[in-house]
């Protein structure tokens, strides 16, 4: 970790890539659910197999969707190194 002061056009590309990060994996983690629950919404289910789609589609969009922020990051970070 260096102590060295960054820029405003550095600060200004970390903020935006963060952003990006964010913006992209909230779209992801809704697309997830909404493919893994939308089903639970069109038809007619049993309450048992409603309540699994949307825990599941709950549990696997939140999953995707930290992995694809920490993966942007990460990446972003790996170029200025």
């Amino acid at each position: 970790m260096t102590t060295t002061r960054r820029s405003q056009a550095e600060r200004d590309e970390i903020t935006v890539e963060i952003g990006y990060a964010l913006l992209s994996g909230c779209f992801l983690g809704a697309v997830v659910f909404a493919t893994v629950a939308g089903p639970a919404a069109v038809w007619h289910l049993p309450p048992t197999v409603e309540k699994l789609l949307l825990i599941t589609g709950a549990s696997v969009a939140g999953v995707l969707a930290v992995f694809r922020v920490v993966h942007v990051l990460w990446r972003h970070a790996g170029r200025h190194r």
